[in-house]
């Protein structure tokens, strides 16, 4: 069906970089098998390979590849916290304790993140929401018929709430999107 469609379309692939039958695909640094989504194991070797930064550009530079794979972080911007602040220009780069466990914390995150699954539409959807000084975070879930357990979830999201701030009441820390 595809190939007909290509072909309909008169657009033209390589056999040689076509794979077919497979159980899983590579695709933009993520491994997608069997409902689930994952992060392809050599970028999280390349997290776990990278050392402190010490300039504020190579610190950007690892929050920009990190922040990439945020979906499969709990609590991501709870656990950047300390990094992003670093990232001013309005501060001086003073690494702090706080940044190294954040640095130390975030890495051990990638090496267990888990693996998400695709959502199922003719299922309940579960939403857990919490809030913070620093972040707005939820995860999706569902529970599948077969046990009723919450199993692992699809997606978590997040939000920094200086993002949020205006439109956050600052008695219950509700947000008004």
């Amino acid at each position: 069906m595809v190939l007909q469609r290509l072909l309909v379309n008169r657009l033209f692939n390589k056999a040689e970089k076509c794979a077919f039958d497979d159980s899983s695909v590579e695709f933009l640094g993520l491994i997608v098998e069997g409902g689930a989504t994952r992060p392809d194991h050599h970028n999280i070797q390349a997290v776990v390979d990278r050392p402190l930064p010490t300039t504020r550009k190579r610190l950007q530079s690892f929050l920009g590849f990190a922040n990439f794979y945020r979906q499969f972080i709990r609590n991501y911007n709870q656990v950047t916290a300390p990094l992003t602040q670093l990232t001013s220009t309005l501060r001086p780069f003073i690494w702090s304790s706080a940044a190294a466990h954040a640095f130390t914390n975030l890495k051990q995150r990638f090496t267990a993140a888990p693996i998400l699954l695709h959502p199922d539409p003719a299922r309940q959807f579960i939403v857990e929401v919490d809030a913070s000084d620093t972040g707005i975070g939820a995860v999706l879930s569902q529970r599948p018929a077969e046990d009723q357990k919450l199993h692992t979830p699809m997606r978590f999201s997040l939000a920094a709430t200086s993002l949020l701030r205006p439109t956050m009441t600052s008695a219950t820390g509700s947000c008004w999107l």
